[in-house]
């Protein structure tokens, strides 16, 4: 697995959540957000102590899900509220 991406809606705005392995030399997994084409933030967790793991790339894989589930829950309870425009939050002020 190289990486994943899904839409995740909150309120009345869409965000785009990217995360994939940058690979064994870089040693760390990282989530992208994106909001209307523009780059929020990014999260990245290392995996220095997992090289020379006999099952390296299933815990890189689970790393990875795991990272692109915590950030998409991130969204879904309004961790990236700030980032909302006044018409995204609606009737909300």
């Amino acid at each position: 697995m190289k990486g994943l991406s899904h839409e995740v809606r909150y309120k009345n705005a869409v965000f785009y959540v990217q995360t994939q392995d940058m690979g064994r030399e870089a040693a760390y997994v990282e989530s992208l957000i994106y909001k209307a084409g523009t780059l929020i933030t990014s999260n990245k967790a290392y995996y220095y102590s997992l090289l020379g793991s006999p099952n390296l790339q299933e815990k890189v894989a689970e790393l990875l899900k795991e990272q692109h589930q915590r950030v998409i829950r991130d969204i879904e309870i309004g961790r990236y509220h700030y980032a909302l425009t006044p018409a995204e939050l609606g009737s909300e002020k």
